[in-house]
């Protein structure tokens, strides 16, 4: 690939990463590289320049990087995760590789890496509101709401019932996102690079299902028998109001989330076990 344009998607509340994107601006410029730069949660911004952008750059930690993502899912597009956050699992670099890893990617000295992103069909039952589509790269989540109150949720894969959960929640985690919410809830850190469904109950009360992986030709449909108050957590980034009778469809998407893994970028594995160093013990 010949790097002609590239993005910086950026956290607008930060002053690292405000302070990094002038950094890439300049090299850039000092380049005659054609470049843009955009807050990450800006969609319709990141939509339009992306149909031109060879790559684009996320300044942040995961949860810029996520809202960048939702746009990198619907338009085609490379994308390199600069870390600014505290642990940074989507990262590929951090914030002082910044110029060498720009120069490895204009010279094409880089690898794609394909992570299986999700799909999420939200089927209200009985009241007049549309069914509606989201994307998500790390997760899937339907939980009660502010009060301490768990809901009972019929979980079925393909046509098969696997249980009826009373929980504060489920999750459906692709594999990048197995090591971020669903791994909290219980669940099994799973090679990024696989295609699987991992599906996770959140504090299931007497339940003997802990969590479940299972393919990405299934579909995981959650139904909300009861709750005081339900809702669908997109990766994080937007939670939706639900109610009892509505269905969550999850699948996995065909089209992958491609991954810029520079030359020399740590194996996720030596990154996991740096980055759980790191956390508070």
């Amino acid at each position: 690939m010949t790097l002609k344009r590239i993005g910086f998607a950026y956290n607008p509340t930060s002053d690292a990463a405000l302070e990094l994107r002038e950094r890439a601006s300049g090299w850039c410029r000092l380049r005659g590289l054609d470049h843009w730069s955009a807050a990450a949660g800006d969609y319709e911004t990141l939509l339009a320049e992306l149909k031109t952008s060879d790559v684009l750059a996320v300044l942040g930690g995961d949860g810029t990087f996520l809202r960048a993502a939702r746009a990198v899912a619907e338009v085609d597009v490379p994308i390199l995760g600069v870390n600014l956050g505290k642990i940074g699992f989507l990262s590929k670099v951090e914030a002082h590789e910044l110029e060498p890893t720009l120069a490895q990617i204009a010279g094409g000295d880089f690898r794609i890496d394909e992570r299986m992103a999700l799909r999420a069909d939200i089927l209200p039952a009985g009241r007049m509101a549309p069914a509606r589509t989201e994307l998500a790269l790390n997760d899937i989540v339907v939980a009660r709401g502010a009060l301490a109150r768990v809901c009972r949720l019929d979980v079925a894969i393909g046509p098969s019932h696997l249980a009826t959960f009373i929980a504060d929640g489920l999750v459906v985690a692709s594999p990048t996102g197995s090591t971020g919410y669903s791994f909290s809830a219980g669940g099994p850190i799973v090679d990024p690079l696989s295609r699987n469904l991992i599906v996770t109950p959140i504090a299931g009360y007497l339940s003997a299902i802990r969590s479940v992986v299972v393919s990405p030709r299934q579909t995981v449909r959650c139904t909300v028998v009861d709750a005081h108050e339900a809702l669908v957590s997109i990766d994080g980034r937007d939670d939706i109001p639900i109610a009892v009778g509505d269905v969550v469809e999850v699948r996995a998407l065909e089209r992958p989330v491609r991954f810029v893994e520079p030359k020399g970028a740590q194996p996720f594995w030596d990154l996991l076990r740096h980055k759980v160093e790191l956390l508070p013990s």
